[in-house]
């Protein structure tokens, strides 16, 4: 699950980790009352006025906006609100912004890249940082990945102050920085583990010219496993940020990933899904959707599944690819039948039913009257989807 910024921020001044004033408007008035409000007290000569949407690259599509006053705050609320920003991670249809975070400028000496992840392959937290700050990490990555510094937790004692030193020498950060650097990774990683996170990104980290650290944008995904500990943060999720049918999906507790292809894909296991998805390339299709109906489905989960497939008017075709374990090929055939009898199936289907009970779930398709298009191997049905497809 991800959050705004504000909302990520507001998280992380919990546990330490400095960040700017800053006040959430959802209309062009509030957000100039707001800055009226930080320019009054003097400390700072601009504010800053930034669209909240899930996504990155904001700034450079002109989503954030600095203003001197408060009625020029109020232009750049104007400006921004009900607009649909288009960013790198947005993909052309963009989002459309429904509120506005103001903030207190600053005075940047210096921006640096921080960012705290799970690192499969070892098995450990891993805390990054870059002195390439305002960049995105895979850019530096590719370009220059020496640039990148790393620090791995041992997760039975946490991240130490000597590592959060190591970083912060490795940034070449001013001796008088160093005690507030690890103040703030020690702030960090206490945040990242105690709200089960599965991400958490300061870019950029901030040094101002008044000798402070601190987090100019931050982004935090949490992990769905954990939201059972966390009920205030999973009252955070932004429904409006999200795809209809993956929130829909959610409900039925599916795996469902909207793509922008054209071959809905209903399959259980997630390997086999992926699996799935990359013979459907191979062949020359494109996906709509990875979907994981997982182990034991029952059969409403299945009808919903199915309806969401059909509901993505992309979809020219689907491909049903079953191999029944746990789950029965007949509860897949019952679903689908009843799926259809309800939404309608109006583009070809392909299914592959292979395992438990198969011979009972192609009997109940085969009866069921609709227009099937039947595989016995996993290349033969992508080969059959794809061209389906095209047609």
């Amino acid at each position: 699950m991800n959050i705004h910024e504000y909302q990520a921020k507001e998280l992380l001044g919990r546990y330490g980790v400095k960040v700017p004033r800053g006040k959430i408007a959802f209309t062009p008035r509030e957000a100039e009352e707001i800055a009226k409000e930080f320019l009054a007290d003097g400390k700072n000569s601009a504010c800053v006025v930034k669209a909240q949407i899930h996504a990155g690259g904001r700034g450079k599509a002109g989503g954030v906006k600095f203003a001197k006053t408060g009625e020029e705050a109020r232009a750049n609320a104007e400006a921004l609100l009900g607009k649909v920003l288009v960013t790198h991670q947005t993909g052309p249809r963009g989002k459309e912004v429904k509120k506005v975070l103001v903030e207190e400028g600053c005075q940047i000496a210096k921006e640096y890249y921080l960012g705290v992840v799970v690192d499969r392959a070892h098995q450990r937290v891993c805390m990054m940082a870059s002195s390439e700050g305002g960049v995105e990490i895979e850019e530096v990555a590719s370009k220059n990945p020496g640039k990148i510094l790393k620090e791995y937790v041992d997760p039975a004692v946490g991240l130490q102050a000597f590592s959060a030193r190591n970083l912060s020498f490795g940034l070449s950060l001013d001796k008088a920085l160093v005690n507030k650097a690890v103040k703030f990774m020690m702030g960090l990683y206490n945040a990242f583990v105690s709200l089960d996170c599965s991400m958490a990104e300061i870019n950029p980290l901030v040094v101002t010219k008044d000798g402070e650290v601190m987090a100019l944008d931050a982004k935090i995904s949490f992990d769905d496993n954990g939201l059972f500990r966390h009920k205030d943060i999973e009252g955070m999720r932004d429904l409006d940020e999200e795809d209809p049918r993956e929130v829909e999906a959610s409900r039925y507790n599916l795996n469902y990933v909207s793509l922008d292809g054209n071959i809905g894909c209903m399959v259980n296991g997630a390997g086999l899904a992926m699996a799935t998805m990359d013979i459907i390339k191979l062949y020359g299709g494109s996906p709509a959707n990875f979907l994981d109906v997982g182990g034991g489905a029952t059969k409403e989960q299945v009808t919903a599944a199915f309806k969401i497939l059909m509901s993505d008017k992309n979809v020219r075709a689907v491909l049903v690819n079953i191999f029944g374990g746990i789950m029965r090929c007949d509860i897949i055939a019952e679903g689908i039948i009843e799926a259809a009898k309800d939404v309608g199936v109006k583009v070809p289907l392909v299914v592959r039913l292979q395992g438990t009970n198969v011979d009972r779930g192609r009997e109940l398709l085969g009866r069921s009257g609709l227009n099937i298009i039947s595989a016995d191997k996993m290349d033969e049905a992508a080969e059959k989807v794809a061209r389906a497809a095209k047609r």
